[in-house]
């Protein structure tokens, strides 16, 4: 179908099966932000032991899901940095995605059980003593900080590194409403506070981790980045000198900082020799270059009925 016609042209930024993913810069602070959330996570399960507290019981339960997400982004960071092959030509590129939407899933199912948990200790409440519950809670707080420090600008730039420092910002407002409760609970004595956080715990969870399942989604359902505009990116590419239609216009993302567009542009049949061609790819990827965030472009040129005849083989 036009095989003559097709052409890809790419300029910038890594091509899709590279071990260029917008996570792989962020591999080793990864790797020490788990660290630290597994010592956080074996100084809460003590805390929650010898306190009887359900907030660092809560706190503890989360950082191990996070731990095991964490991990499970550092796997998907390995597997995205292995080359295409000829059966996945994009490579494993979209095991980032995929880290990112089973974190959603663990953080959706933790979230869920601290809130149950938290409802049963608010009408059944135990006693916590607040200052040990106090010391534990802010080890947890400069631990998850510095995690925190770490991940900022990766989780700007990749859904997978996103998910880890959900995760993790969703410990460290935990350890610091396992905090307050704890010096609620010595200055008052109202031993409900320990509940009272849990259900904050679990209520900050929930929405941010519908927010990232929302996306992780999007790019598996492949659609548009939401920083392109299709119509405006049509709009462009109609106003160049000698394009006189398009179609199959797609954009997608295969993972995070990898945008991908493919279309076919009815082009002036006059234009269509050898240097009218090259010129036009050229002020095509130009166009999206300077105007879009969309880097790694395919066109198909064709000329005027192209599209009819190609429709006919296709049946």
């Amino acid at each position: 179908m036009g095989a003559g016609h097709d052409h890809g042209h790419s300029h910038g930024g890594p091509p899709p099966g590279t071990s260029g993913t917008a996570a792989a810069a962020y591999k080793g602070r990864l790797r020490v932000a788990l660290g630290i959330t597994l010592t956080v996570l074996l100084t809460y399960v003590a805390g929650s032991v010898l306190t009887g507290s359900l907030a660092l019981f809560a706190e503890a339960g989360h950082m191990a899901t996070d731990a095991v997400g964490v991990s499970m982004a550092l796997l998907a960071i390995h597997f995205a940095g292995r080359p295409p092959s000829s059966r996945r030509t994009y490579g494993y590129a979209r095991a980032e995605i995929l880290a990112a939407l089973l974190n959603c899933l663990l953080l959706l199912g933790v979230g869920g059980f601290i809130l149950f948990e938290a409802v049963e200790r608010l009408a059944n409440p135990t006693d916590v003593p607040g200052g040990q519950a106090v010391v534990f809670g802010l080890v947890g707080v400069v631990a998850n900080g510095i995690s925190l420090a770490l991940l900022m600008r990766g989780q700007k730039e990749s859904l997978n590194v996103r998910g880890a420092f959900l995760e993790v910002l969703s410990d460290a407002l935990g350890s610091l409403a396992v905090v307050i409760a704890a010096l609620v609970i010595m200055v008052t004595g109202w031993t409900r506070a320990d509940s009272v956080a849990s259900l904050v715990i679990g209520l900050m969870i929930v929405p941010r981790t519908v927010k990232l399942l929302r996306e992780a989604l999007d790019v598996l359902l492949e659609a548009a980045p939401k920083d392109v505009d299709m119509d405006e990116v049509r709009a462009h590419i109609m106003a160049l000198p000698g394009v006189e239609d398009l179609h199959d216009l797609h954009v997608w993302t295969i993972t995070s900082g990898m945008p991908v567009l493919s279309a076919h542009v009815v082009v002036d049949p006059a234009r269509l020799d050898s240097a009218g061609h090259e010129k036009m790819l050229h002020d095509l990827q130009g166009c999206l270059g300077e105007h879009f965030a969309v880097e790694h472009c395919t066109f198909q040129l064709e000329p005027s009925g192209h599209a009819e005849h190609e429709a006919r083989l296709c049946h």
